[in-house]
């Protein structure tokens, strides 16, 4: 069954302490009201899904592009920062105008979260993919932390896509599945999740039900 997430800016990590008095590393996430803004419908465009817009923004409504201008005049709504579409269950389509605050979840829920993880630059197989390197000593000279060999003699000859090397780290969409909802702050809309989320804080997430979890 399949229905809207939530988009989500992450406060940061800390401890939290469960009745039986065990401390577990938890992330914090603040909800910002979540406003349906558009849906698609299986009829008019092949699929269906929700279109949520959160995160106000400064920007005057004459300043953002034409289609979202359409979309937050046509609601009344003030501009947001973040538009982001969920794909839902026939019957889980909402209303426009609808809006969805950290309770759209559940205390012990299991949750995904998706955002970009942190960059981290240039980096060397062995910080990148945990090399272990090559041997201190015995002749090997300025290559201690190298990958090497890569590829093959005559045949192929070739070094075959996807091998692990130095290169960019980080950066890049990651999704962590299977986070518990280990309390709800209803008065101040935040989400306490155990588990690291990638992203430095006041990142993005996008969070929906757990697709590997019992809902």
């Amino acid at each position: 069954m399949l229905r809207s997430g939530l988009i989500a800016t992450k406060i940061g990590n800390t401890s939290y302490f469960q009745e039986n008095g065990i401390n577990t590393h938890v992330t914090v996430l603040k909800i910002d009201e979540c406003v349906v803004t558009n849906i698609k419908t299986t009829e008019k465009d092949g699929y269906n899904a929700v279109q949520l817009a959160s995160i106000e923004t400064n920007k005057d409504i004459s300043n953002i592009n034409k289609p979202q201008r359409k979309i937050f005049s046509s609601i009344k709504l003030k501009p947001m920062k973040i538009l982001k579409e969920f794909r839902v269950d026939n019957e889980n389509v909402l209303e426009i105008g609808t809006k969805l605050n950290a309770n759209h979840f559940k205390v012990n829920q299991f949750v995904d979260a998706s955002s970009v993880s942190i960059g981290k630059g240039f980096a060397g197989v062995m910080k990148r993919h945990n090399f272990g390197g090559l041997r201190a000593s015995h002749g090997v000279s300025i290559s201690h932390r190298s990958h090497g060999s890569t590829g093959q003699n005559q045949d192929p000859g070739r070094v075959f896509k996807g091998k692990k090397m130095a290169g960019r780290m980080g950066n890049r969409r990651v999704t962590k599945q299977n986070l518990k909802i280990v309390e709800i702050d209803d008065s101040n809309n935040l989400l306490i999740v155990k588990g690291s989320i990638p992203g430095k804080k006041n990142s993005i997430i996008f969070l929906k039900d757990s697709t590997k979890k019992t809902k």
